[in-house]
């Protein structure tokens, strides 16, 4: 790799983990949420069925829906006489007839019970005096009959049964009278529990309101961080996307250079071997043309020896003769151009380190964030006081509001009621005492019926003798009959006192029940509350009429009981957003214009960055125009191609010898195989070396030749990347600049926008959970706890005051059975 990209820049770290995640998101944590002890959740347990029988009995007795729609919304004074029908009033007759309907069952059950109280004590006083005047029974006279042992047997079975369902009634009351007093002592838990939140969420409160103050520095410190990192951050993203055109410009002439360094010296060592074997084979082949051109001299003055003119041998020496012109040089150096200029200007190339040259244009680039920080510097400090500003006016803003003091307050008076509602203890358990003693006195009465009844039955039965006639019946079923008559005169006595007690608590608690505890059990309460001009003629939503002085809010019981009981913040409950919102506050002074206009002025100038300096660009030119692309190469290669000589040398003194040896013996052949060995030591000594030179040259030239082709090529091309690039940095890439500025900036909008969102996402500040638990933990104490207790006490002693009337019955029937009377029916034979 390219030197230049070998070790990432420190803030290219930085800007990957930025990069990769675009706005980075932040961590507020959660708000401080209050833990409240209250479960408004009743079970009622095995008692429940019991509840669940009164219920069906009152469904029974009043089956219709709670009276939504009979109720009609009133005229609000401000309308006109015009207005529609059905937004008036409607007359009184037409609401004495709903309200009739709709307490038909209790009207008409009421009525039986007003009927049985009424007519139980004049039936009771008819019957006595009857029976003093020996009429309804009261004659001590008891007829036979042949059917009398089975209807005393009915008689006893029928009156041990409605019994048992007077001790099943008598059972049903008296534990519904003890759960009244169980569940009181609950009611102290619910309250200690309730009060207990109510203190949470006046103690929880402010430190969440703080906490949601305070994390505007979570924000404030990541955009104080992105300022701090501008250069890596904004520098790094210009950078980033303009390396995809800068990096490869100069990573093409990074290669260059170092390629450069290795041709030049390549370039360099063929330009000298070309200039030396040049200046060796020039100076040779002048020493060889003086060898050879004294050589053929004196071979010539050899062959004018008077042997050569002998008819035999004349014509081997004319042959010898013949030849003597090859003896010469074939190619010409001297006509050759000098490469001194070009390898004068390789030398000069080479003291430039075109690397180090590039190495600085990397360095320029790489220094864009610095660059970008040294321009923003200004305006970093400038936001920083301006952040510093809005922290100071959101927490002034959080302490416009007396929360602490008013809160401090509500405890306050939170402890005092929670004081006095203890102080009502003592008297609360004393008055439950009465009552439980009452109710039980109650059922007393009726358990007085019940021993008599028993007692009544256990004699008689005991006592009870078929043999005997009913003159002659014995003391203990004479007593039986007797209590059982006494159980007759006390139910005469009691029964319509206890129907008065059953008839009271129907009325009132199957009322309450239906009206009450059933709407607000399923909420249909209140829908009815809620309804507009209903609480007061004047205002069309009560709840914001009296809180804010606002009635067109549209904010209802039902709507706050929901809020709080998801336990949402107050702040939603109450829909305080229509009195002021946080929401519009929070985007006004978070981000405001001033800090907008501040980031919209964020300005980078690129114009500095220099990727090749002017030396490495000459560098680059004068390797380009050093002088071997204009070598006349053709004609090395021609003069290179041609050898030596004319002739070959070896080849002409082995010839030479080979005629010396046609001719006889003598000085004559001596001679020319003197000189053949003369001109084999010219070839030796002369000849090859300059072939060894002509090799070096031939093979210098074309290295040269292969390298000046696409030399100026190359060149020209990296030149052009480069300045490409330069022109990218310094003329195109302000729409790099602005848009990777533009990004950042959001990036830094971003974070208050999280933070602006968190708060309107969180504002759970102030959870109203126990306001809600408060309403169901009265739900629980009235109508759980209190009334379907006093409903299933009515309903238990009202069965037991309805099956007193057949226990009269029986018990009179069967009273005549067991005591003994005065007269019987006597049958003679």
């Amino acid at each position: 790799a390219p030197r230049g990209r070998q070790v990432s820049p420190p803030w290219l770290v930085l800007l990957l983990c930025w990069g990769a995640a675009g706005v980075e998101p932040l961590n507020f944590g959660f708000v401080p949420a209050a833990v409240y002890d209250t479960h408004a959740y009743y079970e009622p347990g095995a008692i429940g069925i019991l509840f669940h029988m009164v219920h069906a009995f009152l469904y029974v007795v009043q089956p219709s829906s709670f009276p939504k729609g009979e109720i009609i919304t009133p005229r609000p004074p401000q309308e006109p006489d015009s207005s529609p029908p059905s937004l008036h009033p409607p007359e009184n007759v037409v609401l004495l007839l709903q309200w009739i309907y709709y307490e038909a069952g209790f009207l008409i059950c009421g009525t039986i019970g007003v009927v049985f109280v009424v007519l139980i004590p004049i039936i009771g006083t008819c019957f006595c005096v009857c029976r003093c005047c020996e009429n309804c029974g009261g004659e001590m006279h008891q007829r036979q009959r042949k059917n009398a042992d089975c209807q005393r047997g009915f008689f006893t079975a029928s009156l041990i049964a409605t019994s048992i369902f007077i001790i099943l009634g008598v059972f049903i009351a008296y534990t519904a009278n003890h759960n009244i007093s169980t569940q009181l002592k609950s009611t102290r838990r619910l309250i200690n529990t309730n009060m207990r939140d109510l203190k949470t969420f006046a103690n929880n409160t402010p430190a969440q309101i703080e906490y949601l103050t305070a994390q505007y520095t979570t924000a404030k410190n990541n955009v104080l961080s992105d300022l701090d990192n501008i250069g890596p951050l904004l520098g790094g993203r210009i950078h980033s996307q303009l390396e995809k055109a800068v990096v490869p410009s100069l990573d093409t002439a990074l290669r260059m250079a170092g390629g450069n360094a290795v041709s030049m010296r390549e370039t360099k060592e063929a330009l000298e071997n070309v200039s030396s074997s040049l200046e060796l084979l020039q100076e040779g082949t002048g020493k060889l043309q003086a060898s050879l051109s004294a050589e053929r001299a004196s071979l010539s003055n050899t062959l004018s020896d008077p042997a050569c003119t002998n008819g035999a041998v004349s014509h081997t020496c004319n042959t010898i003769r013949s030849t003597l012109s090859q003896l010469g040089i074939n190619a010409d150096y001297s006509r050759l151009q000098d490469v001194s200029l070009a390898l004068t200007n390789v030398n000069t190339v080479l003291k430039t380190d075109l690397s180090n040259i590039v190495q600085k244009g990397y360095t320029s680039f790489n220094d864009t964030p610095k660059l970008v920080k040294e321009q923003t510097k200004n305006i970093v400090s400038g936001v920083k006081g301006m952040l510093d500003k809005i922290g100071t006016e959101i927490t002034g803003f959080s302490k416009m509001f007396p929360v602490e003091s008013s809160l401090a307050n509500f405890t306050i008076f939170l402890n005092d009621g929670q004081k006095k509602i203890e102080s009502f203890y003592p008297q609360i358990d004393q008055m439950d005492f009465y009552r439980w003693i009452g109710c039980v006195a109650v059922l007393c009465t009726v358990v007085l019926v019940l021993c008599f009844n028993i007692l009544g039955l256990l004699c008689g039965t005991c006592g009870y003798d078929k043999q005997a006639t009913p003159t002659t019946r014995g003391c203990l079923s004479n007593t039986g009959g007797n209590l059982l008559m006494a159980g007759v005169g006390f139910t005469f006595i009691f029964a319509w006192v206890l129907m008065g007690i059953v008839t009271t608590l129907f009325v009132v608690g199957g009322n309450v029940e239906k009206l009450l505890c059933e709407p607000l059990a399923n909420r249909q309460l209140f829908k009815i509350i809620d309804t507009p001009f209903l609480v007061h003629p004047a205002k069309k939503n009560f709840l914001p009429g009296m809180l804010f002085q606002n009635p067109n809010i549209d904010l209802t019981l039902g709507s706050m009981y929901r809020e709080c009981y998801e336990n949402k913040g107050l702040y939603h409950a109450l829909q305080l957003e229509t009195m002021f919102n946080i929401n519009s506050f929070l985007n006004r002074t978070v981000y405001n214009r001033d800090l907008a206009k501040v980031f919209d002025s964020v300005h980078v100038d690129l114009q500095d960055i220099s990727l090749l300096e002017q030396a490495g660009r000459d560098s680059l030119i004068n390797f380009a125009n050093s002088g071997i692309g204009q070598i006349d190469y053709e004609m090395y290669l021609a003069e290179a191609n041609k050898g030596v000589t004319l002739v070959d040398l070896l080849s002409f003194s082995t010839d030479l010898e080979a005629q010396a040896d046609q001719l006889p013996r003598g000085a004559l052949e001596n001679a020319l195989k003197g000189h053949a060995s003369s001109i084999r030591q010219i070839h030796r000594d002369q000849v090859m070396p300059l072939e060894q030179a002509m090799s070096t040259l031939s093979q210098s030239i074309k290295q040269l030749q292969r390298m000046s082709s696409d030399l100026p090529v190359k060149v020209t091309n990296i030149l052009s990347a480069i300045d490409a690039a330069e022109y990218l940095i310094t003329h195109n890439a302000s729409h790099v600049v602005k848009q990777e500025t533009k990004a950042y900036t959001q990036s830094l909008v971003g974070y208050f926008k999280q933070y602006t969102e968190w708060v309107k996402n969180s504002v759970k500040v102030a959870q109203c959970k126990p306001i809600s638990n408060l309403v169901d933990s009265m739900e629980i104490v009235s109508c759980s706890f209190i009334i379907d207790s006093v409903n299933t006490f009515w309903f238990g002693l009202g069965g037991c005051c309805i099956l007193l009337i057949p226990s009269i019955i029986f018990s009179i029937k069967l009273a005549k059975y067991y005591r003994r009377m005065d007269t019987e029916d006597v049958f003679e034979e």
